[in-house]
């Protein structure tokens, strides 16, 4: 694998740490508006989310939405949208991020039931498509194209 890290690293892919926690999620530290955070990496979330007690916090400009959510158990859950957000993964970053905003306290119910600390949100496949994402599950590593300036 380190031959793999090589080829990504020429190709200027950013190298970001991944945590295991005990609900065998991966986990990562991300920044959205300046503000630090900690979010779940979920591949088949197709948006990006954050908790509806997350935008003050995030200084997010929500606004309605017409999608329902799903996911993790519950179904049709209203939503709130957030656009035009900076995000910032260790060093990769945009400056159009689209988030979700919906209730994830049955998220963080069971995460805490798990021994797991809670989180503020979901990096979904929506980001990963955007970084052009590897995953290293091995070496608990994700992988996304430096954006060009």
């Amino acid at each position: 694998m380190k031959r793999l890290e090589k080829i990504l690293k020429k190709q200027k892919y950013i190298k970001i740490k991944l945590k295991r926690i005990a609900t065998n999620h991966l986990e990562l530290k991300a920044t959205i508006n300046g503000i630090k955070g900690r979010f779940i990496l979920d591949t088949g979330a197709s948006n990006s989310c954050v908790g509806l007690d997350m935008i003050e916090y995030f200084n997010l400009d929500a606004t309605e939405s017409e999608t329902k959510a799903a996911g993790a158990g519950a179904t049709d859950m209203e939503t709130l949208q957030s656009e035009n957000n900076s995000l910032k993964i260790s060093d990769w970053k945009t400056k159009k991020c689209h988030l979700v905003l919906f209730d994830l306290s049955h998220v963080n119910k069971a995460l805490t039931q798990h021994n797991a600390k809670e989180v503020h949100g979901i990096i979904g496949a929506d980001i990963l498509q955007k970084g052009k994402a590897f995953i290293d599950y091995d070496k608990k590593a994700l992988y996304l194209k430096k954006t060009k300036k």
